[in-house]
């Protein structure tokens, strides 16, 4: 049996965590460290694209 007497309490909203994209600043050295860091998930990319 739930208690009546009492308020539920409410949970606090989360605070959001700060963006980390969004915190860096867009150059292109970090464009390019960005593009060579995803190689290999374009490889990913490519073999299953080959395999349809």
């Amino acid at each position: 049996m739930e208690r009546t007497d009492q308020p539920n309490p409410q949970p606090s909203p989360a605070q959001p965590q700060p963006n980390q994209i969004l915190a860096q600043p867009a150059t292109v050295q970090a464009c390019a460290e960005d593009y060579v860091a995803g190689a290999d998930v374009r490889q990913a990319m490519n073999r299953q694209d080959s395999r349809r």
